[in-house]
């Protein structure tokens, strides 16, 4: 049984936006080129996901109720967060607390797998080539190099790059993921590292921030910031990778 600690979880707010898309045209597009601000010092982490309104019609000739689903709501999220009075993702969230605004939040969840090393070699081709023995990557694999020397040109050395055209002991890399296949070119020298970048699954939703209050407590309690994101929109998984 694999058990998915809450800790080392990350919560993000993003910008505001004036209008929340149908959710059938939310994709991870919407979300991914944005920039997002960590709330730090995230203490309880508040519940989100679907669920649906119960219709319950009483039918005579059946003696009986009859139950359907309705509209689906995506949650209230209560969050509680340690008081950092300089932080500057608290205080996006107390500000969005002040308007009326639809904003983005993103979650990180802390599930990603070990990275994986070796030693590879490379072509100077179109594209270039990396052989890997028995890798076991898949196409969309985030993965960086290093070298004692230095690289092709077209690969730059602590870049993130994404596996394409794996085989069993080779893959090219793109720029981004399902990109062309990177050309390599002029001359290599060194020892060349391959590492993976994974990544844990993420969570994207749009959400208003209904209120952002201060807590006190005895006076062996920390103060903590509880905020409540009421969640707009449907909620975007996007998998670990890596």
């Amino acid at each position: 049984m694999q058990l998915y600690p809450v800790a080392g979880a990350k919560f993000y707010v993003g910008p505001a936006v004036n209008l929340v898309p149908d959710d059938t045209d939310i994709t991870v597009a919407n979300f991914a080129t944005d920039t997002y601000l960590e709330v730090k010092g995230w203490q309880t982490m508040g519940s989100f996901g679907d669920t649906s309104a119960l219709i319950t019609e009483q039918v005579i000739s059946q003696q009986r109720d009859v139950k359907g689903k309705g509209t689906r709501n995506a949650g209230s999220m209560a969050n509680n967060f340690l008081v950092l009075p300089t932080d500057a993702g608290q205080l996006a969230m107390i500000a969005a607390a002040q308007t009326d605004y639809n904003y983005k939040f993103k979650l990180l969840m802390d599930d990603a797998a070990p990275a994986l090393l070796s030693v590879v070699t490379m072509t100077i081709a179109t594209p270039g080539v990396i052989s890997w023995a028995n890798h076991g990557l898949v196409a969309g694999t985030p993965v960086k190099f290093s070298t004692t020397g230095a690289l092709p040109t077209g690969l730059t050395a602590g870049t993130t790059y994404y596996v394409v055209n794996p085989t069993t002991s080779a893959f090219s890399v793109a720029a981004t993921p399902g990109g062309s296949a990177i050309a390599t070119s002029g001359t290599q020298s060194g020892v060349h590292t391959a590492i993976t970048a994974p990544t844990g699954t993420i969570k994207y939703f749009y959400g208003i921030v209904m209120s952002s209050n201060e807590q006190g407590g005895g006076a062996n309690t920390s103060r903590v910031m509880a905020c409540v994101t009421e969640i707009n929109s449907a909620i975007i998984t996007v998998p670990a990778v890596g």
